[in-house]
């Protein structure tokens, strides 16, 4: 595996932190917003739209649409509390993680664009074919968050989105590939709204599920996390559990701003990305690997994150540098405002 040296991941951070500037575009224009479709066609490189990037980005989206009514109706609709069963995370199923991963792994095995997929709810990868009109893997978490729905807490599903680098035979070996070879993520957000969040090379945009017509419409423009940190999110509850050098580095952020924290990955990572921030899932001692997984919660994450002008770290080395060894590898994630991951980067290495 490469890995940068501390100062080369210093350099990286920092040259990261010069790249943002202003927050997010709230409207369209005067016209109707458009279409997720119209929007990835006109914005989506041009390569990877001729090769069915947007049927996958359609797929998730209507995944998405799938989990957005039954969370709307958990309570009514049998979706609360767990199944009883334990995934390969060693962690309860809830019930509406068992609907999520039926609703996107049947929307993107049936797309006719996706090769494989890889599911944190699933031990093994799903194999959907070899041919080379299948050029999409993907890597996702159906529903973060889960155990939120019972207290109507926001949730999220995120996605990471590669491109088959040759035409050999899929197999798992193919789907371990660092974030850095990403084409694309995408996050949805099961709020008060429902925000699907699109991310290809150097754009981030958003779009907002429309109840009355049931289409995701514009309504980020080219997001760019504010240039000023907001807040730092953090289980501060875990604190006893931190090396000293994180409790040192958080005493510092806990100076300098506010704390928000829900407890659901991609709702603080989502207000974090609009009103600036940062999010912090240390590895201690319980859990020194971290207790995130690289392939589908923090590469997608982090992918979106840069491309927004953000940064994303181990604390010791970028993760989207990493080389994934496990399908379901776990990490320790700070992500968020460049110059904010920067200063607790260089505190972890004092």
């Amino acid at each position: 595996m490469l890995r940068r040296s501390g100062k080369q991941h210093l350099r990286y951070v920092a040259q990261h932190s010069r790249r943002q500037a202003g927050g997010p575009a709230m409207s369209e224009s005067n016209n109707a917003p458009k279409t997720l479709a119209d929007v990835i066609a006109d914005t989506a490189p041009a390569d990877l739209v001729a090769d069915g990037f947007l049927t996958v980005v359609g797929a998730i989206a209507d995944g998405a649409k799938r989990v957005d009514g039954l969370t709307r109706r958990a309570a009514l609709a049998g979706m609360l509390g767990d199944t009883g069963e334990m995934n390969v995370q060693g962690e309860i199923v809830q019930v509406l993680d068992a609907a999520g991963t039926d609703a996107f792994v049947t929307s993107l095995s049936e797309c006719g664009a996706v090769a494989a997929l890889a599911c944190e709810e699933l031990e093994d990868a799903v194999f959907v074919s070899d041919e080379l009109d299948h050029p999409y893997l993907v890597l996702f978490d159906p529903v973060d968050g889960s155990s939120n729905i019972d207290v109507a807490v926001t949730i999220g599903s995120i996605f990471a989105i590669y491109h088959r680098s040759d035409s050999s035979p899929v197999t798992e070996a193919t789907l371990l590939r660092p974030g850095r070879e990403q084409c694309g993520a995408v996050y949805v957000v099961y709020g008060s709204s429902t925000v699907l969040v699109v991310a290809t090379e150097g754009r981030v945009d958003g779009f907002t599920l429309d109840p009355a017509s049931g289409e995701f419409l514009h309504s980020h423009h080219r997001i760019q996390i504010p240039g000023k940190c907001a807040a730092y999110s953090i289980n501060e509850g875990n604190q006893g559990n931190w090396h000293p050098e994180m409790q040192a580095a958080v005493a510092e952020l806990r100076n300098d701003y506010g704390l928000r924290y829900v407890g659901s990955l991609v709702a603080d990572f989502h207000r974090d990305l609009l009103k600036g921030g940062i999010f912090l899932y240390p590895g201690d001692v319980k859990s020194p690997a971290g207790k995130l997984r690289l392939g589908y919660e923090a590469n997608p994450l982090c992918y979106v994150a840069e491309q927004a002008g953000g940064a994303g770290s181990t604390g010791t080395e970028r993760i989207l540098d990493v080389q994934p060894e496990l399908l379901h590898q776990r990490t320790p994630l700070i992500v968020g405002n460049a110059d904010v991951v920067e200063r607790v980067v260089a505190r972890l290495a004092e």
